[in-house]
């Protein structure tokens, strides 16, 4: 996928909104409307993929149990419960200072130099260090977490295969060791927590942990390189966030409408079922793309314009319905203070079109750049 897929979620919008693709035995939907009827629909659009699809070889093969991500209800419901308890509003608000001080370390590191790349310099470690730290995680083996983050969503099967594998038996350790000794950190949470009497069983922890930090690094780091890059474009953006700050909730959701750090999720139907006039059969792949439907003029008045104070945004960024990512205030929160302090620190913030952009190198599912270049002046 390209870093301007737009235009062809226009066309097939506008011509084929439920589109089978014959090749890879695959449905594609493009409309705001379907997309958020699949993902409200659990029961028939199923989130288990894997465990409907994968031949009895493969699940042999898993590194770690399905995640809250890949599960449907019941017990998705009864995991989100448990999770939820260690992962509560109050816990996220309570980050803002460590990720404010985090932040502001990284900026205190390039403000002399005048520019900086926003991914290496600061999207990139920001939320692998948060998610670290909330894990209880020693800093010294932080590098190890990016580089299995990374290997995990990267195209190579084989090493993504392996990664998971060395990223589980750290975590195994880790784990034990909170049983004997609990701390103040999410992992001793999450083995306190009790829903129905039930703990989580340790596969199901391994699969949060994976959840969180794969899932949590790559958006986190796409939706803050994304909001530079709209920024970039849309200069008029920053002049009004500069003198009105309390836009900035705003401009992040518009972000997230207009440049959506994940375009696209898949589903599996359970049954056969009828969308947008198309008969769909039983154990057929269906994939809602977040990015089209972020963008759908039925939904968005001008979809293609960004506007910072765009009001209502029920945009699907973050999903819908009971999956909706459990992990979005702390995105929210890390890109709200990473922003805002690079507008209180930074002058005139371009991007150095010297480097063109390269998109990340990853299942064509996130969206967003490998580096980013900026060039600013300290205020």
């Amino acid at each position: 996928m390209s870093l301007d897929p737009f235009p062809w979620y226009r066309s097939m919008r506008e011509s084929q909104p439920v589109y089978f693709d014959t090749e890879n035995q695959f449905w594609h939907v493009f409309k705001y409307e379907d997309a958020s009827s699949i993902l409200n629909d659990p029961a028939t659009f199923s989130s288990e993929v894997f465990q409907r699809l994968a031949t009895e070889e493969e699940k042999k093969q898993a590194t770690a149990e399905p995640s809250i991500l890949n599960l449907d209800p019941p017990r998705h419901r009864q995991l989100r419960s448990l999770v939820t308890q260690a992962f509560t509003p109050r816990t996220v608000a309570n980050l803002t200072p460590r990720i404010s001080e985090i932040v502001n370390e990284y900026l205190d590191r390039v403000i002399d130099q005048g520019r900086m790349d926003i991914i290496a310099d600061l999207a990139y470690p920001l939320p692998v260090i948060v998610i670290a730290e909330l894990l209880g995680i020693p800093t010294q083996d932080r590098d190890l977490f990016k580089h299995w983050s990374d290997t995990i969503v990267s195209l190579r099967r084989e090493e993504a295969i392996q990664a998971g594998r060395e990223m589980n038996e750290y975590l195994k350790q880790v784990t034990e060791q909170r049983r004997k000794a609990p701390r103040d950190d999410l992992i001793s949470k999450l083995l306190a927590a009790e829903v129905e009497g039930q703990k989580l069983s340790e596969g199901e922890l391994l699969s949060f942990y994976g959840l969180l930090l794969v899932a949590g690094n790559e958006t986190t780091t796409n939706l803050i390189g994304n909001a530079i890059i709209c920024f970039d474009e849309h200069p008029e953006a920053i002049e009004r966030l500069r003198a009105q700050p309390d836009l900035l909730s705003g401009a992040i959701e518009e972000v997230l409408r207009y440049r959506s750090p994940v375009q696209r999720l898949v589903r599996v139907t359970t049954t056969d079922t009828t969308l947008g006039g198309h008969k769909i059969k039983a154990g057929q792949l269906v994939s809602p793309w977040l990015g089209s439907a972020n963008r759908d003029e039925a939904q968005f008045p001008n979809p293609d314009t960004f506007d910072i104070s765009r009001a209502p945004n029920r945009h699907l960024a973050f999903g819908h319905g009971i999956h909706f990512c459990v992990g979005a205030p702390l995105s929210r929160l890390e890109a709200r203070v990473a922003l805002g302090s690079m507008l209180a620190r930074f002058g005139e913030i371009k991007r150095d079109r010297a480097h063109p952009l390269e998109r990340i190198p990853a299942a064509s599912a996130f969206f967003g750049v490998q580096k980013l270049p900026i060039t600013f002046s300290a205020r």
